[in-house]
């Protein structure tokens, strides 16, 4: 017996009427986590919320949680562009000071939409291979971002020096939602970190130490 593929439909193979559906499921998803929550939210709910037959949603999203993970990563993209653009990767500023303005202001527009971040943080813990896949492009769309606003970082550390700016970001947020830290703490240590970790590339003024000398001794 052949094996029926239940697979989900690329997106990059959508019809323009496909892609409208999909982006009612995804708004629908959104706009119920807000109101009500993850935990209570149901594929019954958004198939309503969206116009969009059950059976149809099925052919779009694997399951509950890939839909979610579509949503957030979709949202969180779009918030990644605002932020590029209002930070900018001109050469006033430092690489430092545009990162910590980048975190700090992403970290503000989860805080104004804390259900977002609730479930930003409930997907990053799904099975689900689908939803998995749309995490990795959240994933890739944030180092893309990163590297937007601090190019003066070299290629060769580049790469790594963006997964650990993200990677510290998503577990600040973490330890907020979850409640293991509070916003002020979570976010202070976001921004120092990034500071820290960038501090090999920033500026210094020209008569100033290099910073290859060893620390004067001040005994």
């Amino acid at each position: 017996m052949t094996k029926v593929d239940l697979s989900p439909r690329p997106v990059e193979a959508m019809s323009p009427r496909q892609l409208e559906r999909r982006g009612s499921l995804l708004s629908a998803a959104l706009a119920l986590v807000t109101e009500i929550g993850v935990e209570r939210l149901q594929m019954k709910q958004v198939s309503e919320r969206s116009g969009v037959a059950l059976g149809t949603a099925y052919r779009y999203f694997s399951s509950k949680d890939h839909l979610l993970a579509a949503a957030i990563a979709d949202w969180h993209r779009l918030l990644l562009a605002d932020l590029v653009g209002e930070v900018g990767a001109g050469r006033s500023t430092s690489p430092a000071e545009r990162a910590v303005r980048f975190v700090r202001r992403g970290m503000r527009a989860y805080q104004r939409q804390p259900e977002l971040a609730r479930l930003r943080v409930a997907v990053a813990t799904s099975t689900d291979p689908f939803a998995s896949e749309a995490l990795q492009g959240l994933a890739r769309a944030d180092r893309a971002a990163l590297g937007a606003v601090m190019p003066e970082v070299p290629p060769a550390s580049g790469e790594l020096v963006r997964h650990m700016v993200a990677h510290a970001w998503q577990g600040e947020l973490t330890a907020w939602v979850t409640g293991r830290s509070t916003l002020d703490d979570a976010r202070t240590r976001l921004e120092e970190m990034v500071r820290l970790v960038l501090a090999p590339y920033e500026p210094y003024e020209a008569g100033g130490p290099d910073r290859s000398d060893p620390v004067p001794s001040t005994a």
